[in-house]
């Protein structure tokens, strides 16, 4: 077997034209049937439960995921309710609060968060979010200094700060209280002293929350804040409406692609329907600005809304994104939305330039493509896009890549890495800083930053594919297309799509839904702009499906597909096709074989 398991190939198929082999998802059948008696469901989707590892009893809670049943106990996360009376302490003395957050969607959506919260107990708050090009990520001491001449009484942390500790060192010196709001990885015995430190992965945390984002974290902080302040009797005008405020809670989740189980998967699904009325004025113009429209799915957040938020932190003004959801202005929401709009127009335009030259540096370079980590580096490419172009790169080559921007003037490279499950890239990057070759790297096992020297990158690309040679070896045997069914043309339908939704919402922990179909064949294929390839695909049945493969055009995958009359098996999403009213459905291709080879 080419992915060195004892599992049957899918089909047959142990090398398709991206050189995976397929498989069937792993599921216990006797669990499946158990899903099946107790929820009515057919046995595909029952099989696709219990795949994902939902055990006997915990059906319900999957497909109905609630918060009253899944909300842990806001005092299980360590210092949470120290952080809840800090804060009221604040806001019963009407101090002048700054939340300090990271410049991408879960930055944003946790700071408008607190924002809204205080706003609702009468106290306006200010936001700072530091520029990702000249300041970098999180709190540095200049930006405290900066805080604290201006008047900051007390800073509020959220999604960075946990491993700031020279920052946070020295807003102690000048007496300016921190408190840090955040969910990355920490070292045990690393906690640094602050007023308090709320992260689910905090060594010392009991919460067992460690997969949420950090406007997971900031949602279960403003509970524990509307019962302190109910403690001391500060509600008397009403509670603040939490319910009200989900979507944001959501759009972190989703988009900074979290586990999406448990309570997370509540705080995700219920915010998607809170989502859906639109009450926020800066969701709705982002809406209105991406021609989003139906209910808002996690497809909406993902690749509608999530990208323009995060543009202004890429390319353009890095607080844009918290501003647009904190605004209860519906003109300003609406500029805002259109600014941000502009700039991830032209933040596609800088990534598909980078990804074309990466592309070609790595096919035309000898053995660059064959190595088992790809580092490519070129002078000038925006740092604001590199970890976009790392992912883009990561998915088609299967296996880790970093990316790096040189700055000649500065004499510095920045570069930005994604990883390939089963290779711990945060890992080597810490290593590689250890052995001298970085001026700064960190990260964790599917993502890494660093600062290098630009005559050190051929030393630091020989000194990764040393170090993860191995572990790439292993992963890349190991990698897979999974697979919850097999349907045909005419099966693969919108029933099919819609009772498949019971699973929804998508993301880590619960994959979207993996569909083949068998013996199919190429029709009307179409090169679209952007690389894509769109084409109908027929089976011996006389059934047609509509399909499309993103980025392919230069792939095998791609020159496969665009053969009119090409035999092919095809592994796909299935995804909604509402043109003119039709309530169709189409399939987006992640894979394609030969049928001949198998």
């Amino acid at each position: 077997m080419a992915d060195g398991s004892a599992h049957a190939a899918f089909l047959g198929v142990d090398n398709s034209l991206s050189g995976r082999p397929w498989r069937q998802r792993e599921a216990d059948g006797r669990v499946a049937r158990r899903h099946q008696l107790d929820h009515g469901l057919s046995e595909p989707l029952a099989r696709a439960l219990a795949s994902r590892g939902v055990g006997e009893g915990e059906g319900e809670d999957f497909l109905n995921p609630t918060l009253k049943a899944l909300f842990p106990d806001p005092s299980s996360f360590a210092d949470m309710d120290r952080a809840a009376e800090i804060l009221v302490d604040a806001l019963a003395d009407k101090r002048r609060i700054v939340v300090f957050a990271d410049y991408d969607v879960d930055g944003a959506s946790s700071a408008a968060l607190i924002v809204r919260w205080f706003r609702a107990m009468g106290l306006e708050i200010s936001i700072y979010v530091p520029d990702r090009i000249t300041e970098g990520y999180g709190p540095s001491p200049a930006a405290f200094r900066r805080l604290k001449d201006e008047g900051a009484e007390l800073v509020v942390t959220v999604d960075c700060g946990a491993a700031a500790h020279d920052a946070l060192a020295f807003a102690a010196e000048i007496g300016l209280p921190v408190v840090v709001i955040d969910h990355h990885l920490m070292r045990p015995g690393e906690t640094p002293a602050v007023a308090a430190l709320v992260n689910p992965n905090r060594p010392d945390c009991t919460s067992a929350q460690g997969h949420l984002a950090a406007a997971g974290v900031t949602f279960v902080l403003l509970v524990a804040l509307n019962r302190e302040a109910r403690r001391r009797g500060l509600l008397t005008a009403g509670e603040p409406n939490l319910m009200a405020w989900l979507d944001l809670a959501a759009m972190g989740a989703i988009c900074d692609v979290t586990r999406l189980t448990g309570f997370n998967r509540a705080l995700a699904a219920q915010g998607l329907k809170v989502m859906t009325a639109w009450r926020n004025p800066g969701l709705a113009a982002l809406r209105d600005v991406a021609k989003a429209q139906g209910p808002a799915t996690a497809f909406h957040v993902g690749y509608l809304l999530g990208p323009r938020i995060n543009a202004g932190g890429r390319i353009g003004r890095s607080d844009l994104g918290a501003q647009l959801l904190s605004t209860d202005d519906a003109e300003r929401a609406a500029a805002l939305a259109a600014e941000l709009d502009a700039l991830n127009a032209s933040r596609k335009d800088v990534e598909r330039e980078v990804q074309e030259a990466a592309v070609r540096q790595i096919e035309r370079e000898s053995n660059q493509a064959d190595a088992p980590c790809l580092l490519v580096a070129e002078d000038g490419w925006h740092p604001g896009v590199i970890g976009i172009v790392a992912g883009r790169l990561r998915e088609r080559y299967r296996k880790p890549v970093m990316v790096i921007g040189i700055d000649r003037a500065a004499g510095v490279g920045k570069g930005s890495g994604r990883s390939q499950p089963g290779v711990n890239l945060g890992r080597a990057v810490q290593a590689a800083f250890e052995e001298g070759l970085l001026l700064s790297g960190g990260g964790h096992a599917m993502a890494a930053g660093l600062s290098v020297r630009p005559d050190a990158v051929p030393e630091l690309r020989a000194f990764l594919c040393e170090r993860l040679a191995e572990e790439a070896r292993i992963a890349a045997d190991a990698d897979a297309l999974d697979v919850d069914a097999l349907v045909t043309a005419r099966g693969a339908d919108r029933a099919l799509w819609t009772e498949f939704q019971r699973l929804a919402p998508f993301g880590p922990g619960n994959p979207e839904p993996m569909f083949a179909a068998a013996d199919m064949r190429v029709e009307r294929p179409m090169a679209l702009r952007g690389g894509h390839v769109r084409c109908t695909l027929t089976d011996a049945s006389g059934g047609r499906l509509k399909a499309v493969a993103w980025r392919c055009e230069d792939t095998e995958i791609g020159r496969r597909l665009i053969v009119e009359g090409a035999a092919v098996h095809v592994a796909g999403r299935l995804k909604p096709d509402d043109w003119k009213g039709r309530e169709g459905v189409e399939l987006d291709i992640e894979d394609v074989a030969d049928p001949r080879r198998v």
